[in-house]
C-alpha cells in the first residue's frame, strides 16, 4: 500500500447518484465520497433528489461533522420541464449522459477551485466523462460491466423476453466501447483509471494508466456467530442477473441429500425484493423445499447485519461483475461460494476453492451443492475458508483502505501534472 496523504487536495466530485440509506451504487457514492474527505476537500456534484437523504442523515450522524466539514455539496439538475421524459432504464440513460456532459460546461465556474476532478459514478464502462474539459488531472471510476448471462441460466427460468433484454443491453454496451468517440477520449484523457475488474481496463484498450479496485467495500463488523443451524444466505435484488434460481436449486440438491435429523437444522434465507420474486417462489414449490426456504423483503442494515453475523455460509451465483454483499459477507468470516467470473469470483480469496466455473447441463447446480456439504460436514475446510474470507476481506475490501488509496492516487496524479516530483516512482499498489 501506498504511503498515507500528507497533502490536503480539494477535489472536485460527480457522483449521479448518492444516498446513505441506499446500497448498490448509492451506497458506494456515499462510502466513497466520506473516504475521499477523510483526506480531502471535496466538491461534491449530485442530483437534487439526493439532497434530504443526505442531510436528514448528516443530521442523524453528527459524530462525522468532521468529514462533513470537508464537503460542499453541490446539486445540480436539468429543469423539471426538461426531464419529463426520463422514465425507464434507457431514457434515464440518456439523461445520464448528457446530464454529465451539461454538468462539465454549467459548473465550469469550480475548475479554479479545483485540484483534481473525479467523476465517481455511475459505475460503467461504457458511457463517458466530459470532466476531461476542464483540462485538470482527471480520475475516472471506479468503472465496470456486467458480463453477458449465459443462455442456458436465462432461458429455461426467465423466459425470452428476460433473454431479449440482456443481450439487447450487450448490444448497446458494444455500441458504446466501438463508436462512441467521446468514450475514446475519456479512456484517453484520463490520468489514472479505477477499474473493477480487469474485462474494464481490456475493453477500454487502457495500457498504464489504471489500476483495479472494485467498487465495493465494507465496514469491520466483527465474525459470524457459530450456531447450531447450518444457515445458507443470500441477498440482493430478485432479478435475472443475481442468479437465484442457481442458489434455490444449488439448495435444493443439498439439502435433499442430507437425513431428516439434519435438515431440522439447515434452512436458506433469501434476502431482497425485486421482479423476479413470483417466479423464484414458484422454483422452490416445484422442487419441494418451500419449508426450508425463507425469502424476505429488505430489512433495516441493522436486523440484515445480524443475519450476516449468525449465517454459516454466503451463496451468491450472481453474474454480476460486482456485489457489495460479497464484501459483507467477507468482513464477517463468511465463506462465499460464487460463480468463477469477472465479479464475485474475483473478490473472494484467490485460494478458495469456493469458485464455481460454468459448465454444461446441470453440472454446475451440482458443484455448488457438492461445496454446501463439504463446508458443513468437514470442519477443517470451513474454517481455512472462513479464514481466508476474513483476511480478503481485512486486505481488500475494508473501507479504510480505499481511503489511502484514493489520495495515493490523487497525489500522484497532481504532482505528475505540475512536474514538481520527477523522480517520482509510477503509481503502484495492491490488486486484486
Amino acid at each position: 500500500m501506498q504511503q498515507k496523504s500528507t497533502t490536503s487536495l480539494t477535489v472536485f466530485l460527480t457522483a449521479y447518484a448518492i444516498n446513505p440509506y441506499k446500497g448498490s451504487e448509492d451506497g458506494m457514492g456515499w462510502n466513497f465520497l466520506m473516504q475521499i474527505a477523510r483526506n480531502q476537500k471535496v466538491i461534491a456534484v449530485t442530483r437534487k433528489n439526493n439532497g434530504p437523504a443526505i442531510r436528514k442523515y448528516q443530521q442523524e450522524n453528527p459524530q462525522f461533522a468532521h468529514l462533513y466539514s470537508n464537503i460542499q455539496f453541490e446539486y445540480f439538475d436539468w429543469p423539471s420541464y426538461l426531464i419529463f421524459w426520463k422514465k425507464g432504464p434507457i431514457l434515464s440513460l440518456i439523461y445520464f449522459y448528457f446530464w454529465q456532459l451539461s454538468l462539465a460546461i454549467c459548473l465550469r465556474k469550480f475548475r479554479h477551485q479545483a485540484d483534481v476532478v473525479h467523476h465517481l459514478n455511475f459505475h460503467n464502462d461504457w458511457t463517458p466523462s466530459f470532466l476531461w474539459m476542464w483540462g485538470k488531472p482527471f480520475v475516472w471510476g471506479p468503472v465496470g460491466h456486467h458480463p453477458v448471462i449465459p443462455y442456458k441460466f436465462l432461458r429455461p427460468i426467465y423466459g425470452r423476453h428476460v433473454v431479449i433484454a440482456d443481450r439487447f443491453l450487450w448490444l448497446l454496451k458494444n455500441t458504446f466501447w466501438n463508436f462512441d468517440p467521446f468514450l475514446k477520449i475519456t479512456a484517453r484523457k484520463a490520468d489514472h483509471v479505477f477499474c473493477m475488474h480487469q474485462e474494464a481496463a481490456n475493453k477500454l484498450g487502457l495500457k498504464s494508466n489504471y489500476s483495479i479496485l472494485p467498487s465495493v467495500a465494507s465496514e469491520d463488523v466483527g465474525l459470524s456467530v457459530k450456531s447450531d443451524q447450518f444457515i445458507v444466505l443470500s441477498a440482493g435484488r430478485l432479478v435475472a442477473l443475481k442468479g437465484f434460481d442457481v442458489a434455490i436449486r444449488a439448495f435444493h440438491e443439498f439439502y435433499t441429500s442430507l437425513p431428516a435429523a439434519e435438515k431440522k437444522h439447515t434452512k436458506f434465507l433469501l434476502i431482497g425484493s425485486g421482479p423476479e420474486k413470483k417466479r423464484l417462489e414458484k422454483v422452490t414449490r416445484s422442487l419441494g423445499i418451500s419449508t426450508a426456504v425463507q425469502m424476505i423483503d429488505w430489512l433495516p442494515r441493522a436486523e440484515l447485519m445480524e443475519l450476516y453475523k449468525n449465517a454459516s455460509v454466503f451463496l451468491f451465483p450472481s453474474h454480476e461483475g460486482a456485489g457489495m454483499v460479497v464484501s459483507e459477507a467477507l468482513s464477517y468470516g463468511l465463506p462465499v461460494l460464487c460463480w468463477d467470473n469477472c465479479g464475485p469470483g474475483r473478490f473472494i480469496h484467490p485460494d478458495s476453492s469456493l469458485k464455481v466455473k460454468y459448465k454444461p447441463g446441470e453440472k454446475s447446480i451440482t458443484q455448488f451443492s457438492v461445496l454446501l456439504r463439504q463446508l458443513k460436514h468437514d470442519p477443517e475446510f470451513y474454517s481455512l475458508e472462513s479464514k481466508m474470507a476474513r483476511s480478503r476481506f481485512e486486505t481488500s475490501f475494508h473501507w479504510d483502505l480505499r481511503a489511502q488509496v484514493l489520495s495515493a492516487v490523487y497525489e500522484h496524479v497532481v504532482f505528475s501534472a505540475k512536474e514538481e516530483l520527477v523522480s517520482r516512482p509510477a503509481f503502484q499498489f495492491n490488486t486484486l
